[in-house]
Order: structure tokens, then C-alpha cells, then sequence
């Protein structure tokens, strides 16, 4: 979205996604079906604990960008772990497709973190979910990906909004970092025992996380 600014150039107006979150889930009914992404049991636990009341959550576990087997499946375990002990959501598992993210990695190995490369793998993500969304009749499709202070909101929900387009099903607008969400994963994450990493999973990340 853009506004006119005075000195004649377009500024881009930046959007409140808590705010629109809101006004989604105060029209929704109890037990709306939603297709949440989880990058890890951590990111969503504050997100689940928001929306456990209102929507019927299925959590889909899909992260091709880990790169490490080990750390995908310690990663993996963990997020099922915290759903069994907490309720909040049913599990939805996909294949731990790493030759996805190194196909749209491609060409951007020296991109920046949070940059063009990021983006894609954003992208990524977010069009799996969106596809499994549409063919087994989610009424929503989100991420926990905006928990993080790392990952740009205004991305993913340009990337979704965009999808939602595309396939047919509503994407749930939102900024979960935001009423202190990163905060109250960290609580969370405290109280559940949960393993949490220094880096998103990628090698780059990796990387430059040392």
C-alpha cells in the first residue's frame, strides 16, 4: 500500500498485523479449521497459545532449509513433544525436502541473512503450506516465522497474502512477536523444557551465526 508524501514521492504505508490479526479472529466462529507452519516447537508455542481457543490447529512441520538431519529431526521430535504434552494442535509431518531449499537457494549463496535469499525460503515455505491448506480443506493458512525478531513480518505477509490469492484459502494476517510474544515463547520454552537454537537451520545461517 502506498500514500503520497508531501514531497510528491510515494512512502509505503506500514500495516498493524496484530491489529489485523485481531479483527480476523473477532469474526471468526470457535473451531475454524487452520494450517499453521512451525519452524520449531519454540516459535510456536506463544502462537499456539493464542490461537488454541479460537481455531481447530494443525501444525505442519515443513523446514527443508535445515540442513543438518540430525538437528531437522531434534527439531522435529521437540515439536511433537510439546504438542502431545500440551493439546494445543494436531501434527501434520512432511518430508524433510532439502533439495527444495537448495534449488531456490541457488544463485543467492552470498546473499546476506534476512535478505533475497531469505525471502525465497520464506516464500517456500509458505507455498507448501498454502497447497496443503487447499487440498485437505484448511479454511486458514499462517506461519510462526513472524514470532522471531530475526524474520521480517511485512515479507511474510505480502508472501501470504499474495498466496492467498493464488489458492483459494485465507491467509490469517499477523505479527506474533508483537504483545510480547517473543517473550512469552522464552517463557514457554522455559516451562516446557524446549530445545531452542541460535540459527534458523540453514548452513548459511550457520555460518554466520559463528
Amino acid at each position: 500500500m502506498t500514500i503520497p508524501c508531501k514531497n510528491g514521492y510515494n512512502e509505503r504505508m506500514k500495516v498493524n498485523y496484530e491489529l489485523k490479526m485481531l479483527e480476523i479472529l473477532a469474526g471468526l466462529e470457535k473451531g475454524t479449521k487452520l494450517l499453521i507452519h512451525s519452524c520449531c516447537a519454540p516459535c510456536s508455542s506463544a502462537c499456539l497459545e493464542r490461537l488454541k481457543d479460537v481455531f481447530d490447529v494443525t501444525v505442519l512441520y515443513y523446514n527443508p532449509n535445515i540442513d543438518d538431519e540430525a538437528e531437522y529431526l531434534k527439531r522435529k521430535a521437540e515439536q511433537i513433544r510439546f504438542l502431545k504434552e500440551t493439546g494445543w494442535a494436531k501434527t501434520l509431518d512432511c518430508e524433510h525436502d532439502k533439495f527444495a531449499f537448495e534449488k531456490i537457494a541457488k544463485g543467492q549463496e552470498n546473499e546476506p541473512e534476512r535478505g533475497k535469499r531469505c525471502y525465497s525460503c520464506y516464500e517456500l515455505r509458505l507455498k507448501k503450506t498454502a497447497q496443503v491448506a487447499k487440498e485437505y480443506g484448511y479454511e486458514y493458512f499462517c506461519t510462526t516465522l513472524s514470532l522471531s525478531p530475526y524474520k521480517n513480518a511485512e515479507w511474510l505477509n505480502e508472501i501470504g497474502g499474495r498466496l492467498e490469492q493464488e489458492y483459494g484459502v485465507k491467509y490469517l494476517y499477523s505479527d506474533f512477536k508483537k504483545k510480547g510474544g517473543y517473550h512469552r515463547s522464552i517463557e514457554l520454552s522455559n516451562e516446557y523444557g524446549l530445545y531452542r537454537q541460535d540459527f534458523c537451520g540453514c548452513k548459511y545461517s550457520k555460518r554466520e551465526s559463528k
